[in-house]
């Protein structure tokens, strides 16, 4: 290993150690840097701005840095022990805009991110009813009708275009269970649809 990396796994290792604690300050540092970044790039597609985004990077550093010490006997050294040690920070992060997205959710989402629904879903308001209409009972629809995982993946992957491989690490989940949870949704989604009169039965 490294000497470098094998410094910070040491200190990290010997929590009785004298360089412990002054290692766990230098990392923590490094986390709320990371974090910041990382938050202040992607608040404002959650909807978050202000001293709301300082305390949330802060947050995700010091749970990162607990998760750190806790998993640090399973460095390896395959990578760079910064390279490990960041990819905590930023799932921590992301679990925590997630969180803090839903719990804050009762905000909806812009009339021009709705719009693009009908298209994106692969329904016809030709079809079926007025593209507004329909843009509206799919809004009510995902609201009401799925679950508080399935509005998280529909979200993402529909309105807001995330792909599949960034979702699946954000979440810590894997493409299948993201299709899976989809086709969920969407049977979800058309069933609601159809009980309205806005799809008609297949």
């Amino acid at each position: 290993m490294d000497p470098e990396f094998a410094a910070w796994v040491d200190a990290l290792k010997d929590r009785s150690g004298a360089e412990y604690e002054p290692t766990c300050a230098r990392l923590h540092a490094l986390l709320v840097r990371i974090a910041m970044d990382d938050v202040f790039r992607r608040g404002c597609r959650y909807r978050i701005t202000g001293p709301e985004l300082n305390d949330l990077a802060h947050q995700a550093a010091a749970d990162a840095l607990m998760r750190i010490t806790h998993k640090i006997h399973d460095f390896r050294g395959d990578a760079r022990f910064t390279t490990w040690a960041f990819r905590f920070v930023v799932l921590e992060v992301s679990s925590k805009l997630s969180r803090h997205f839903w719990r804050v959710s009762t905000a909806r989402f812009d009339l021009e991110e709705w719009a693009q629904v009908p298209d994106r879903s692969g329904a016809d308001p030709v079809s079926c009813c007025q593209a507004q209409e329909l843009v509206e009972a799919v809004q009510d629809a995902v609201d009401t009708a799925l679950s508080i995982r399935q509005r998280q993946v529909f979200t993402e992957v529909v309105l807001k275009g995330t792909p599949l491989e960034t979702l699946a690490d954000e979440l810590e989940t894997n493409r299948n269970a993201l299709y899976k949870t989809m086709f969920d949704a969407r049977k979800k989604l058309r069933a609601r649809l159809v009980e309205e009169g806005h799809l008609g039965p297949v």
